[in-house]
């Protein structure tokens, strides 16, 4: 059995010669052969790099709520203002990441606007399955918004149930001191009157400064209540507008998927329309062939009678 015989190093011999017979010298030939072996990576559209930039802030606003969820949710480790100053970030948060997936549709609405021609047809620099992609990539990104807002509204709403649960008992022990307090002065206002001698100067001065102090309390003590009352009324506000945003997102989600299916459904509509097209234009000139050899026949067939009679 004869020997294989190892001819590789003649085709690179050979390879060799022919490049430098074409010009290339030695530099150029290391370039090419450093590029076969380790490939440039692809580079990236601006749809991509603005996907995975909103991907980003998304993931970043994850870690920023799991990173203050305690001190969001903890009413000892934190302030109100500081609690008011987080829910201000995730809001701001939230904001930037809804206008850059809508930045996304557009360049999307914009992309399958332009590649539509005459009678639906796309041209060659895109096609329906570059844009159902794009359709898909922003449907991910308004639910993964969607549920971080989600985990947010738990905790908004343990929040709200805390300040509820912490308000209801003051209101009471407010109630009652303020109640205790006004009794107070009448108990000893009924013993100092009790007897009928005259009082003296010191003790209806401190009667007047119990009375102006109690005043001061119960002035104090409605200001409180009514700076609680406020606080709750804002924080049932937020709650109801993030609530209503995170809605509008899922809305958006949904309509962003029906969108992606009646991408889908036109793409196969539009093809389904080029192939009657084309049917219909093979149909006409079969026909047109057709009528051609009927009126060639019959033109011979009247010549050929004609010179039979």
């Amino acid at each position: 059995m004869a020997k294989i015989r190892d001819r590789t190093e003649d085709f690179k011999d050979v390879v060799r010669q022919t490049a430098l017979s074409l010009g290339y010298n030695e530099s150029k030939m290391a370039a090419i052969l450093s590029s076969f072996i380790i490939r440039k990576p692809l580079q990236r559209t601006s749809f991509t790099k603005a996907a995975l930039k909103t991907l980003e802030s998304i993931r970043t606003l994850e870690q920023f709520i799991m990173q203050h969820r305690k001190d969001y949710v903890d009413m000892h480790r934190t302030t109100e203002q500081e609690r008011d100053s987080i829910e201000h970030e995730v809001t701001i948060f939230i904001k930037a990441c809804k206008d850059q997936i809508d930045i996304l549709k557009n360049s999307i609405s914009g992309e399958e606007a332009n590649s539509r021609g005459w009678l639906g047809i796309r041209g060659d620099h895109s096609n329906a399955d570059t844009i159902a992609h794009k359709h898909g990539v922003v449907l991910i990104l308004s639910e993964r918004l969607h549920s971080v807002t989600a985990q947010f509204d738990q905790l908004r709403a343990i929040r709200f149930q805390d300040a509820i649960n912490r308000r209801i008992p003051r209101k009471k022990m407010k109630r009652v001191s303020s109640s205790n307090a006004t009794e107070i002065p009448k108990s000893i206002n009924s013993e100092l009157r009790e007897p009928d001698e005259p009082q003296p100067e010191p003790l209806r001065v401190q009667q007047q400064l119990l009375d102006d102090e109690t005043r001061a309390l119960q002035v104090e003590l409605s200001s409180l209540l009514d700076a609680v009352q406020e606080t709750e009324t804002q924080m049932v506000e937020m709650s109801a507008l993030n609530h209503l945003m995170s809605t509008h997102i899922l809305q958006q989600a949904q309509q962003i998927e029906l969108l992606y299916e009646q991408a889908v459904e036109a793409t196969s509509n539009v093809e389904l329309g080029n192939k009657e097209l084309s049917q219909a234009i093979q149909r006409n000139s079969s026909s047109r062939t057709f009528l051609l050899l009927f009126l060639f026949v019959l033109t011979f067939s009247i010549i050929f009678l004609d010179w039979y009679s």
